[in-house]
């Protein structure tokens, strides 16, 4: 490998690769949500609204997912991608 393939391989993805890994993005949100309840839904949108009443989002910003064990557990995961503060 010499160092103009090292550079070369630096490139920005190409559309077909970008397009592939956000359909897996999705693919596995919505695995995710198949067996979570039916407030589910509305309940991620009322979160999303309470922490838009604090910070400036959108929606892919944010993501929700509830995880059930074999204890009869459940595990509800949020994760939000917050904007720099300046």
């Amino acid at each position: 490998m010499s160092i103009l393939d090292y550079f070369r391989s630096n490139k920005k993805p190409n559309t077909a690769s970008l397009a592939k890994e956000r359909l897996q993005i999705i693919v596995a949100h919505q695995r995710g949500e198949r067996g979570a309840p039916d407030y589910f839904p509305k309940m991620k949108q009322e979160i999303i609204e309470v922490i838009r009443k604090y910070v400036q989002i959108s929606d892919d910003q944010v993501s929700v997912q509830l995880d059930q064990n074999d204890d009869n557990l459940s595990v509800l995961e949020l994760n939000v991608t917050l904007p720099d503060s300046k």
